[in-house]
């Protein structure tokens, strides 16, 4: 790598490229990268540039997102062109270039999943590309839905989607490899079903798509888009937000995408792993105090598919310095916490929503004092299920949950009471 020189910031250009290499590209693109001074991009792409990309080879160092800023930075004041598989806003290195470098120009080649949905007879309407690179392979676990086409990108094997699709009960799920697509080398393997494939232990090619329709096993669990997911979803001691009251919470907290929720009190986790399910851009920090619950929490989110729920092992208020602003708040443990619902309510934007629930008598007489101070809705909900009594049925009813979910509607002046 050339040394840092002094200039105005690098004049980025990305290039996509596929399997087919050089010979795929269109003369645009070709042009950008024989003007280029610096080329970028992993060994594998630079080396299907042809001598007259006379620019210097730069090969990406590892890992790649943090080396971002200092590369632009090492070639500030010359053409740079970074190659990217395919369309690099697309899942690609584009995001991280226009965040680092601001503006930048854009050259995209057909991306693998148009070419694997042509090659499939697919519409891409109807599939969901989940891309694993660089994520954990378990949040494609949220995406498994019975009849649902998936198009899998980045995997580091086909046989780690299919253990990971046998082991969450979707092992009779067909499956193909498409690789090296549009290249020399590209062939589809034989339909086979997850349960086979991870079976044999099958090895794909690194530049390989997993196309997957899904299918669940009879006696499998069945897991809705909803909140509201059944009990059994869950590992969990008892500290669990039963499937209803859950589902009500969830409709209270009325999560978006991209928003961010604190769940106080994770217990199991359920409020902060249904959250995060209602769209992949949601993410949650869940806090719980009790570290074999803390563990409990992480493995209920791998296994239901949202690996990036955050866990901080320790007791609010005081474990809720430092966390990002949230855009709700749910309180489903230790409302009596000296101080626990003005820190929240502080902490929340204008905008935000809180949302708390509670059993206990004490716990109820704090939410009446919120709501008078703050506004909102009081409910109490009530679920009884029916239950053998003798030999009829009769109803059992559940602890009644207090819950108050309330909007915070303005912002307090600096210094004011809150």
């Amino acid at each position: 790598m050339t040394p840092a020189r002094q200039g105005p910031p690098a004049v980025v250009t990305v290039v996509g490229i596929g399997a087919d290499g050089w010979s795929g590209l269109a003369e645009p693109s070709r042009a950008e990268l024989r003007r280029a001074e610096v080329l970028v991009g992993g060994p594998r792409q630079l080396d299907l540039l042809p001598p007259e990309c006379a620019g210097e080879r730069v090969a990406w160092p590892p890992p790649l997102r943090p080396a971002v800023p200092r590369l632009l930075a090492a070639h500030a004041g010359r053409r740079v062109a970074v190659l990217a598989g395919g369309d690099p806003v697309f899942s690609g290195i584009g995001r991280a270039l226009a965040e680092e470098a601001g503006a930048v120009r854009v050259f995209p080649h057909p991306t693998s999943v148009c070419h694997a949905a042509a090659r499939l007879g697919w519409p891409l309407e109807d599939v969901e590309v989940v891309t694993l690179a660089g994520r954990p392979t378990a949040r494609l676990a949220a995406a498994l839905h019975d009849g649902r086409r998936l198009l899998v990108l980045g995997a580091t094997t086909p046989g780690e989607v299919a253990e990971l699709l046998s082991d969450r009960g979707f092992g009779p799920s067909r499956m193909r490899v498409l690789e090296q697509l549009c290249g020399d080398r590209e062939r589809t393997t034989e339909e086979t079903t997850a349960d086979d494939w991870a079976r044999t232990r099958r090895p794909g090619d690194p530049l390989g798509i997993v196309a997957v329709e899904c299918r669940r096993a009879p006696d499998a669990l069945r897991l809705g888009a909803v909140p509201g997911l059944p009990d059994d979803a869950y590992e969990h001691d008892g500290q669990l937000t039963k499937r209803h009251v859950r589902a009500a919470t969830l409709g209270a907290l009325a999560p978006a995408p991209g928003e961010l929720l604190w769940d106080i009190g994770g217990g199991s986790g359920s409020i902060a792993i249904e959250w995060m399910r209602t769209h992949p851009s949601c993410r949650a920090v869940t806090v719980e105090r009790d570290r074999v619950r803390a563990a409990r929490i992480l493995r209920n989110a791998e296994r239901l598919g949202v690996p990036g729920l955050r866990v901080v092992t320790g007791a609010a208020p005081a474990a809720l310095a430092g966390l990002p602003a949230p855009d709700a708040v749910f309180v489903g443990g230790g409302l009596t916490a000296d101080g626990l619902l003005d820190a929240c309510w502080a902490a929340l934007p204008r905008g935000g929503r809180l949302v708390a629930n509670t059993v206990t008598l004490e716990s109820e007489a704090l939410l009446a004092d919120a709501r008078r101070r703050h506004g909102g809705e009081l409910v109490r909900l009530a679920v009884a299920h029916a239950v053998p009594v003798g030999g009829f049925t009769g109803w059992r009813q559940a602890m009644p949950v207090t819950q108050w979910a309330v909007q915070k509607t303005r912002t307090p002046a600096p210094g004011a009471a809150r």
